[in-house]
């Protein structure tokens, strides 16, 4: 096999001989653009992600290729002790127990350390984000006395137990138990069934000493749904306390560094206090408290604090696909392959309109969804940070920061799976050579999509949170009441509108007519067509529903998933594209908004270009539009092939983590 070899022939879209030599790194000018744009991309959060680029070193967070499972687990849990030992660990806690920064700030932090190993990254997840988060905000003072210090600086380290064999997304269905005794005062921690084993749970094969165990809580008064609880699963030399079973769930498909494993429960006995009791508690006298009274409602809650899971899984995908181009980009820029016609010299492949295809539009798509990342996060930050009120309306505006998150999550995961898979295409043998990361990278990231949530599930959820006056889960009504309520609702347009800020709402008021030669170019006309296929999409889903009868309910509502998933999709990509165009529109004039200002078209045309179908069956484009619609995409490609390099810069992934040869730049350190 040919370790570098590409699939680029000369005669797919060869390049304008008479076109100019492309640089081979940033000029002085285009550094400057580069930084204005980075600016841009780094959001409200910059000075941490500019102090961390300049702090991470590549023995923090690199991995090697090959190894044993064992000496990868080995390297991954030094170094997060080594993260830890540098305050990495204290990102996000509350500040009265020893935290630094903010909550939106360990999101940044996920981000910025996902350009490292994945198994590496995943386990600081487990550590800080799922199992420390869970201790911080669903439990009280007295467990944040008790083990805040201790989980932050990676003395204690703990699994978050809520998967199970027989339940995964449909967390409210688990089996675990959690049964007070009022005679002792003690919680007992029981697997009733094989399919109510922990499974997949991080750090549980190997590392845990403690666990938050998600379980029905019992009293004597009867069950009051799902209640997190913190279990003892090792004693100090690694060995499984009494009652306690645990199993290794072996090699994975990526992710060798992750000591994912299960857990059962036999009997175990836990001290009262060890229920994290934000949101529900047992008093002395074995009488269960809540100031939620619905257990639905407090399901809900419960989960909802802890949505920042769904964002930092989503931000460390994206990442992880802006290193991937990274590196596609940079070896395109150099890689050269069969000869133009009257040269003597073989082209760069990136010259070729196949090549910049393939990249281009996905670098385009990167920068969108970190745009729209940035936003989540700070909504994230204002509505849980310390502080928040807690009121009426930040709840309606918890429930719409819970859809965008996972339906950002959901895209933001598929487009990396994508986008590293492309990007390995794109580098040939090369791409495929452990040194160089992709393969690794496109192993390790195939999870993400199942991680927090599976994607689909994600989306219909997203279709869910699209409704106004029905605030409820779906499982409050039986199948029938449920299409009745989605129906009505959307087929009387009350729909829930997130989109409307001033700044969008001026382009689409100007938006040029369907007709009109130069419409392509103009964001307002862009914004309309995405308006118009999310809010189209959602009418007629509640069109189709509106038949629906007790009887046929669920097979009604069954046989129209594809559309409610695309309706979801459209809403998100809605939402992506009003991101990028504020941000295009906040900033001066010059050189950097002309060229994020074209990265921008690109994003939305190629979206546009990617689902004609629907334009065209629908009567938003012709043919004739549709065809200009690609050719418009071609001529983009072709103008930002000479900028390849600088809005690679741009992305801001740390030059030092770069680290795959073939992406080494020929004036750089190590260059050929």
């Amino acid at each position: 096999m040919a370790t570098d070899s590409v699939t680029t022939t000369a005669a797919e879209g060869a390049p304008d001989p008479a076109a100019p030599t492309r640089p081979t790194a940033p000029t002085g000018s285009d550094q400057a653009v580069a930084e204005q744009i980075c600016t841009v991309l780094d959001g409200a959060w910059g000075d941490l992600r500019r102090r961390i680029r300049s702090d991470l070193q590549p023995s923090w967070v690199l991995g090697e290729p090959g190894g044993t499972v064992e000496e990868q687990r080995d390297r991954v849990l030094r170094q997060l002790q080594v993260l830890a030992d540098h305050g990495y660990g204290r990102i996000g806690f509350p500040t009265s127990y020893g935290g630094e920064l903010d909550y939106g700030a360990s999101c940044v932090a996920f981000e910025m350390q996902a350009f490292g190993d994945l198994s590496l990254l995943v386990k600081l997840g487990v550590q800080f984000g799922l199992f420390g988060g869970a201790v911080s905000r669903l439990g009280t003072d007295r467990h944040h006395a008790a083990y805040l210090e201790d989980i932050m600086t990676g003395r204690l380290l703990g699994s978050f137990a809520m998967t199970e064999v027989g339940h995964g997304s449909n967390v409210q269905r688990i089996e675990t138990t959690a049964t007070y005794d009022a005679r002792t005062g003690e919680l007992v921690v029981h697997s009733p069934t094989p399919s109510s084993v922990k499974t997949y749970i991080g750090n549980a094969a190997r590392d845990a000493r403690m666990a938050v165990v998600f379980a029905q809580l019992i009293t004597d008064a009867g069950p009051h749904g799902v209640h997190a609880v913190l279990v003892p699963v090792r004693d100090e030399q690694g060995g499984p306390l009494p009652g306690v079973v645990t199993g290794d769930n072996g090699y994975k498909a990526g992710l060798p560094g992750v000591d994912n494993g299960t857990f059962a429960f036999d009997q175990v006995r836990v001290p009262r206090e060890n229920l994290l009791n934000a949101f529900g508690d047992i008093d002395e006298d074995g009488h269960y408290h809540s100031a939620i009274e619905s257990e639905n409602a407090r399901f809900f809650t419960m989960l909802g604090t802890l949505v920042r899971g769904r964002v930092c899984v989503g931000g460390g995908a994206g990442s992880a696909a802006k290193k991937a181009l990274a590196i596609a980009i940079r070896y395109g820029s150099q890689r050269r392959q069969f000869e133009a016609p009257g040269e003597e010299q073989e082209v760069v492949v990136l010259d070729y309109l196949a090549h910049q295809r393939k990249l281009l539009p996905r670098l385009a798509k990167s920068y969108a969804l970190g745009l729209a990342q940035n936003q989540v996060t700070e909504r994230l930050q204002e509505l849980h940070g310390e502080g928040a009120s807690g009121t009426t309306k930040d709840q309606e505006a918890q429930r719409e920061l819970e859809t965008r998150v996972a339906g950002l999550k959901a895209v933001t995961t598929w487009h990396a799976l994508d986008t590293i898979q492309a990007s390995r295409e794109a580098c040939g043998g090369a791409g495929y050579i452990a040194e160089n990361q992709l393969g690794q990278m496109r192993a390790d990231v195939d999870v993400f999509t199942t991680f927090e949530g599976d994607n689909t599930v994600l989306l219909q959820l997203v279709a869910k949170g699209l409704l106004t006056e029905y605030k409820e889960l779906w499982g409050d009504l039986d199948g029938a009441a449920l299409v009745g309520m989605v129906s009505k609702q959307v087929a009387e347009g009350v729909v829930e509108r997130t989109t409307g800020r001033a700044g969008v709402q001026k382009l689409l008021d100007l938006a040029k007519g369907r007709d009109d030669e130069s419409a392509l170019d103009d964001r307002g006309w862009q914004l309309s067509m995405f308006e118009q296929r999310a809010d189209h999409l959602l009418e007629t889903v509640g069109k189709r529903l509106r038949r629906a009868t007790k009887e046929n309910a669920f097979e009604l509502f069954n046989a129209a998933q594809d559309h409610v998933l695309l309706a979801a999709r459209a809403h998100i990509d809605r939402i992506v594209l009003e991101a990028f165009a504020e941000a295009v529109e906040a900033m001066p004039q010059g050189s950097a908004r002309e060229l994020l200002d074209r990265v921008c078209s690109l994003y939305a045309l190629s979206s546009i270009e990617e689902d004609k179908g629907w334009f065209i069956e629908h009567g938003r484009i012709g043919t004739a539009r549709s065809r200009a619609v690609t050719a418009q995409v071609n001529q983009l490609c072709r103008d930002l092939r000479p900028h390849a390099l600088t809005l690679v810069d741009a992305m801001g992934v740390p030059e030092s983590l770069i680290t795959a040869p073939i992406a080494a730049l020929p004036d750089a350190p190590g260059g050929a």
